[in-house]
């Protein structure tokens, strides 16, 4: 007899033992899958940033500050909802892989492999998007005031303290981690968006740095800046933008906020719940046999008879981590 529905979120224990098993197949996937997946992402991320920067274009002195940045963090939203809903490989989301590297489940080797390849390509993509949108002149519109917008944005980010930017990584990725960790739980495609929500908008309204959105505004500021008639028209020059450069994209703000991200991911969020649902000495209530059946369950593109999709995890014949231990 077939099992009725569930439409109850899943508990923190069975959310935990989730992560586990997704992490571990994420980790097994081949390469060219995982870098298109994670190119598809760092596009995601871009277009979430470029929804949000044309919101908020030209809204200074008309709105309050927090009424701006509430807005622009809504509509961001659009870029991790695409990652989950849609399928996507993201740098920070895959931070929660950490749990299954806790677990034993799998080696040291094959997270740092998929960080690796994970980043590259979010990198490529939003990247790529950044000059999309440049050759496409979108930044051109409303007068120039999304270009303006998209110049301001570039230029605080590189004008980060080191330490300051590693922190505001840290706080960002501890909430898309919290994000992705409530999606675990979720039964509809409603339920994730709403998981997703809350999260993000927080972040990107208390203005916290996450590496990926990055790799698309600062490029897209870069080249913005290299057009001196547009910036001509809005009265401006490349001097008014010193700090705005590769090296300053790369080191003052990349580097540390990539470093904030995995603290915040792994330390904040993956380690963390690992410690308490999944450590052989926590005590963690036992998964329940649906629940059970639900993780052991052949990795799918559609959601499965209980309504539950995998964490944006294609199937591309995916061992599962019981038939292979690992050891660090």
């Amino acid at each position: 007899m077939a099992e009725p529905l569930h439409s109850d979120a899943l508990l923190p224990p069975e959310i935990a033992k989730r992560a586990e098993e997704v992490g571990a197949r994420k980790c097994r996937l081949p390469f060219w899958p995982l870098l298109t997946l994670a190119i598809l992402a760092g596009a995601f991320i871009a277009l979430g940033a470029i929804f949000s920067t044309t919101v908020s274009a030209g809204t200074a002195g008309v709105l309050p500050f927090g009424i701006i940045r509430l807005l622009s963090g809504v509509v961001f939203c659009l870029g991790l909802v695409l990652v989950v809903v849609g399928g996507a490989e993201l740098f920070t989301g895959n931070a929660l892989i950490s749990m299954a590297w806790a677990s034993g489940t799998v080696s040291t080797r094959e997270v740092l492999r998929n960080w690796s390849i994970v980043y590259s390509g979010n990198l490529i993509g939003a990247v790529a998007t950044a000059i999309f949108l440049y050759l496409s002149r979108q930044y051109t519109f409303g007068g120039g005031v999304v270009g303006l917008a998209a110049l301001e944005i570039a230029r605080a980010k590189t004008s980060l303290e080191f330490v300051q930017a590693v922190v505001l990584g840290i706080l960002c990725n501890a909430l898309v981690c919290l994000a992705v960790w409530l999606c675990l739980g979720a039964r509809s495609t409603t339920d994730k968006i709403l998981a997703i929500v809350f999260p993000i908008s927080a972040f990107v309204a208390a203005g916290f740095e996450h590496s990926v959105a990055n790799m698309y505004y600062i490029p897209l500021g870069l080249l913005i800046k290299t057009d001196t008639v547009f910036l001509t028209t809005l009265g401006k020059s490349a001097a008014d933008y010193t700090s705005l450069t590769w090296t300053n994209f790369f080191l003052a703000n990349l580097l540390p906020v990539t470093l904030g991200n995995l603290i915040g991911g792994v330390m904040l969020v993956g380690l963390t719940y690992w410690f308490i649902y999944l450590r052989p000495e926590s005590g963690a209530v036992p998964l329940s046999t649906r629940t059970a059946s639900v993780l052991h369950a052949p990795v799918q593109t559609e959601a499965g008879a209980d309504g539950q999709q995998d964490w944006s995890m294609p199937s591309h014949g995916v061992t599962s981590p019981e038939s292979t231990p690992k050891t660090r």
